[in-house]
Formats: C-alpha cells, structure tokens, sequence
C-alpha cells in the first residue's frame, strides 16, 4: 500500500470519503473507559505504594497549623490551578464545624509576578515572596508533573534555610524535588501522564485536607480532656 493509500485509510474523510459515524462514536466511548479506567488504576497503584507516605505528610500539615504556622503553596501552569485549589480547600473547609486554616497561594499576585519576572527572572518569583512572608514553623507546598520546576526548587530551598517544613506533589520519577534532599515529603505519582498525574494530586489534596482536620480534631481532644482532669 502506497503512502497517499495509507493516510486515505487513516482519514477518510480528508479524501471525500464520508465518515461512519456508529464506528466514530464507538470509539469516543471506548476511549472514554480506557482513559476513565487509567486514571482509577493511577490512582490506585499510588495510594497502594504510599498510604503511609500521605498519612506522614498530614502529620506534617496538622503540626504546622497546630504550632500556628501557616502554609503556602506554588506552582506553574496547570500545577499553579493546584496551588490555588489547595489554598482554598483549607481557608474555606466545605464541611461543617471545620475551622479555616490560613493557607497563601503565591501565584495569586499578578502585580507582583510579573515585577520579579520582569526585574530579575521567573525563578526567583516565590523566593521573593517567602522572603517578606515566612517564617520558621510554617509550611510549604509545591506543585510540580515533572518535578523539576526550578522556581520551586529554588523556594525549596529557600523554605529550607527559613526552618519551613516542605511538601512536594511530582510525577514521572520525582525529577530535583525527589533528588534534592530539601523536601521533607516527596509524593511522587509515577507516570509519565501528566493527566493522571494532575488527577492524582487533586485526590492526594482532598485526602491530606481531609486527614489534616482529623488530626486536629484529635489534638483538640486531647488537650481538653487533659484540661478536664486537671480541673
């Protein structure tokens, strides 16, 4: 079969040839169960391999709020919508009786962005930021499908000589966030998807907000009945 024979094949309606829309559709739906059907094994495989990694970072989590830290998020791109949503998930908890928990979403300041982009360069567009905002005791999050984003890498390090604890949400093989030693959580989705990747991460979030309250909720607990036995 000849070249032109073989793209006439491939599409057929390029060449006058009408479409089968029955074949088309059924492979719109075949496509939407492989793809639906990826992402749940994605899914499953990472909280299978790293139940005990994510209970570890919510423990983290828990301890910056209950010390009063705050924490901060960051990312790029699609991963820079993730730091947002993050951010929102603990200032604005859904469910009842949660308390707020300040959270600051350093991609939020477009004035400010584009002054360090503009003055001295994108990788310096967090670290700026923590700079005038952070302290030691609050946490930092960072985003990142491939891992080695280097406006994170440098906040990460950064957070690191300001006594932040830090939490990074990578893919593929975790890249400089998994390599660096800077990060003391490192969740790595491993797939080269950055789809799946993404989906991962907005359940990972979802679960660590909602094991974060609980382990409050426990601290409160216990601090009141220590009360109550004192009394």
């Amino acid at each position: 079969m000849g070249t032109s024979s073989a793209l006439e094949g491939l599409y057929p309606f390029l060449h006058g040839h009408p479409k089968d829309a029955a074949q088309d559709h059924a492979a719109l739906l075949e496509s939407v169960r492989r793809k639906s059907a990826d992402s749940l094994a994605a899914k499953e495989r990472f909280y299978s391999d790293h139940a005990e990694d994510v209970v570890a970072c919510a423990r983290t989590l828990a301890a910056v709020y209950a010390d009063g830290g705050r924490m901060f998020a960051m990312g790029n791109g699609g991963s820079s919508c993730d730091a947002a949503h993050f951010c929102v998930e603990f200032q604005h908890p859904v469910t009842a009786g949660r308390p707020a928990l300040p959270a600051m979403n350093l991609v939020m300041d477009m004035a400010m962005f584009s002054a360090v982009c503009n003055d001295i360069g994108v990788r310096h567009v967090f670290t700026r930021q923590l700079e005038a905002h952070a302290r030691a005791g609050d946490g930092l999050v960072g985003f990142s499908t491939s891992g080695n984003s280097d406006n994170l890498m440098q906040a990460f390090a950064k957070a690191r000589d300001k006594g932040l604890r830090t939490i990074g949400f990578a893919g593929g093989d975790g890249g400089a966030m998994r390599r660096s030693g800077l990060l003391d959580h490192c969740l790595v989705v491993d797939t080269d998807s950055i789809h799946r990747v993404q989906e991962v991460h907005v359940s990972l979030y979802h679960i660590l907000w909602d094991l974060t309250h609980t382990l409050l909720a426990d601290q409160r607990g216990a601090i009141k009945d220590t009360d109550h036995a004192v009394r």
